[in-house]
């Protein structure tokens, strides 16, 4: 066993994390018209004491907007807007990346401007339904499948957005390849049954994600990309496959190969989904050199022993965080963290369960 906290310094590629608490990417829904505004400035500031922040899930296109207010970082205005917010982490000596989330079928059109459009990598409709700021629950539609001149212009999506990244003072990015969205639309063969280079094999499920991260690698460094992985994982409608364990240990294997920052695997299995099997995340350690970020119902004891065991490198916290903006102050003072959250507040706009949870006192 390693003798390794929580609150031990990590050199993440060439950044320097002060602790190896990650702040775990979380929807709140608090950008108004898709812009990053001065409120999630002052939500990630409080936060700010993490080794890394990742944050919210950021759209790299129009077609990406797929849930109410959630922000993008494909113009100009949405590119300023995120500046004030790295800004403020760094003010507070924060490290932070932002999480490119295209979320592809998991979506709606009344949450779109009007040019925007619903792809997918196939014309296969999910299960479930869609909260819409003007019609309320909606069900998902059909999504379009995606030609070859859509895969294109999405990958150059993000290779744009990939760059404004850097211009509006990230650190580096993490791609969202989980939670059933576009990036693992492509993985699964329940939503991708094409009939082209980009189906059938492994090989060919593969290739939209390892030709997304190759060009955000070319656009701003091998060492500021990474990406996150539910391998069964459930959510957004993705039912388990026979093929998983071996799509994800060749997924793994190219990802080592193009020497990727890191991998984040997230585990819903605490929010009653199915457990990520110990034997996979076993399998991504022993088939991948870089760092490895896990999250999940993390307590600060579990998380040590995960650190301690050699299993990862960092580990992320999410609704920790949300209650608790000074989480890693009550862990380095061993003060309760507290548990009371307002799960009504959890995707409304304004301040109330946003930035208005208090700091420890005793």
């Amino acid at each position: 066993m390693k003798n390794i906290g929580l609150l031990q310094p990590y050199t993440l590629g060439n950044i320097g994390l002060k602790n190896r608490i990650v702040m775990a990417p979380m929807t709140r829904s608090r950008a108004i018209s898709n812009i990053p505004n001065e409120l999630m400035a002052e939500f990630y500031a409080q936060r700010a004491a993490a080794g890394l922040i990742i944050t919210e899930g950021t759209s790299p296109s129009p077609n990406g907007l797929g849930y109410a207010r959630i922000p993008g970082i494909f113009t100009g205005v949405q590119v300023e807007g995120w500046k004030k917010i790295t800004t403020a982490v760094h003010a507070k000596g924060g490290k932070i990346f932002v999480q490119l989330m295209h979320t592809g079928r998991i979506s709606h059109s009344a949450n779109m401007i009007e040019s925007a459009k619903i792809i997918s990598s196939s014309a296969v409709k999910p299960a479930g339904q869609m909260w819409t700021d003007a019609q309320g629950l909606q069900d998902f539609p059909i999504p379009t499948a995606m030609t070859g001149e859509d895969i294109n212009r999405t990958k150059q999506e993000y290779i744009i957005a990939a760059a404004n990244a850097i211009k509006a003072g990230f650190d580096g990015l993490e791609l969202h390849g989980a939670n059933g969205y576009l990036l693992e639309q492509f993985l699964s063969p329940v939503s991708n049954i094409r009939n082209d280079a980009y189906a059938g094999s492994i090989e060919n499920r593969c290739r939209f994600v390892l030709e997304v991260i190759e060009g955000a690698m070319e656009a701003i460094g091998k060492e500021r990309v990474g990406l996150r992985l539910s391998p069964y994982g459930v959510a957004s409608d993705m039912p388990h496959y026979p093929e998983i364990d071996s799509t994800y240990k060749y997924l793994v294997e190219q990802l080592n190969r193009l020497e990727i920052l890191y991998i984040h695997v997230v585990d819903h299995s605490d929010m009653g989904a199915p457990e990520v099997p110990l034997e996979i995340k076993r399998v991504i350690r022993e088939r991948f050199q870089g760092t490895i970020i896990l999250s999940g119902g993390y307590t600060k004891e579990r998380a040590e022993r995960e650190l301690q065991g050699g299993l990862a490198d960092l580990i992320a916290f999410g609704r920790p965080f949300i209650g608790n903006p000074d989480l890693v102050e009550r862990f380095a003072n061993i003060w309760p963290v507290s548990k009371e959250l307002d799960m009504a507040t959890f995707y409304s706009p304004g301040e109330k369960g946003y930035t208005d949870y208090p700091k420890y006192t005793d």
